[in-house]
């Protein structure tokens, strides 16, 4: 019964029509210079029940720990299976000052394995430019005890793990939100339709022209002098200040899944068109397939009457792409 639910779920077909959504500019853009950095170190893994790695290296590094303390030995004398060399990754965001914790990924590198019930002893993360920014340390998750899984779900991966908060933030890295008394605004999707609706949407809340789109991406905005000792509270309005994005009207089909998604108001021409048992047609406006006809001619109604004539996500799919390539849809379809 699960499995078919399960292939149910699978061919539901998802419509994004919202052309009226409003959104803040807090939700839809980024501030320039204030972005998050990615952080690395490598690390060793240590605890591990006869699962670590089978070569030396961990036990190299291991060693050159002790000596640390005062602890003289080898790494032959060192070596086990209960420790692995691992990667630590994470990302840190802007403005997190030291003493501030980050979450932690921690991947084998060696041939462990498993990480189960290890602790990574404390790693320094670096930046890109080389820089010391947070020190991790902490028990590895795997994300749980093991339970009996049905066979077809994926069993839990064992050789990559985290540590929630399990890194210290050592250094602040600079951000520099503003240049020239102007601070810049970058879209989360670089669109012309929706850089100038953010420009105008900030001009007409503060009365003035201080915003202006560059690109598709960016959009200039000027500090009032009012503001320019409180930059603070100036982008809190702005990111509170709400926008309808432009949703681009784009079709995309997962052929594996039955899955279609496609944004905005898909309107189509007047055609004619016959597959399978399945008759469509659009006149003078109006959807109608096997008998049954729509007030509008849209993609949502055209596929909401092929539904009720008992049409699989397959045959829906094969409908979409058949009016792509006559021309009758002109939109993009993406295929994947």
């Amino acid at each position: 019964m699960k499995r078919i639910i399960w292939t149910i779920l699978s061919f539901i077909l998802v419509s994004s029509i919202f052309a009226t959504s409003v959104m803040r500019i807090e939700d839809i853009t980024k501030i320039r210079g204030a972005m998050d950095n990615q952080l690395f170190g490598v690390g060793v893994v240590i605890g591990l029940d006869g699962s670590g790695d089978s070569g030396q290296v961990p036990s190299t590094l291991l060693a050159n720990m002790l000596k640390n303390f005062g602890v003289v030995t080898t790494a032959a004398e060192l070596k086990s299976k209960n420790s692995a060399l691992v990667m630590v990754t994470a990302d840190i965001p802007p403005f997190y000052y030291p003493g501030m914790k980050l979450s932690v990924t921690v991947s084998s590198i060696g041939d462990a394995k498993s990480l189960k019930g290890g602790v990574l002893l404390q790693t320094p993360l670096y930046g890109a430019d080389g820089n010391v920014y947070a020190v991790a340390q902490g028990n590895v998750s795997l994300g749980g005890a093991e339970t009996k899984q049905s066979a077809s779900l994926q069993k839990r991966y064992l050789l990559v793990g985290t540590i929630p908060d399990g890194a210290i933030v050592q250094k602040l890295i600079p951000s520099d939100i503003i240049k020239k008394n102007t601070i810049t605004l970058l879209l989360n999707k670089p669109d012309f339709v929706t850089a100038a609706r953010v420009a105008q949407a900030v001009n007409g809340k503060f009365g003035t022209n201080i915003a202006k789109a560059q690109d598709a991406a960016a959009i200039d905005v000027e500090v009032p002098k009012v503001f320019q000792n409180d930059l603070i509270d100036f982008l809190a309005i702005i990111q509170q200040i709400q926008v309808t994005p432009n949703i681009p009207q784009e079709i995309v089909i997962n052929e594996r899944t039955g899955t279609i998604v496609f944004g905005g108001n898909i309107q189509l021409p007047d055609f004619t068109m016959s597959y399978g048992n399945f008759s469509i047609s659009v006149t003078n406006g109006k959807v109608s397939a096997g008998g049954t006809n729509t007030t509008t001619n849209t993609i949502a109604n055209l596929i909401s009457a092929l539904k009720a004539l008992g049409a699989t996500p397959q045959d829906i799919i094969s409908i979409i792409e058949s009016l792509h390539k006559s021309g009758i849809i002109q939109q993009n379809v993406v295929i994947m």
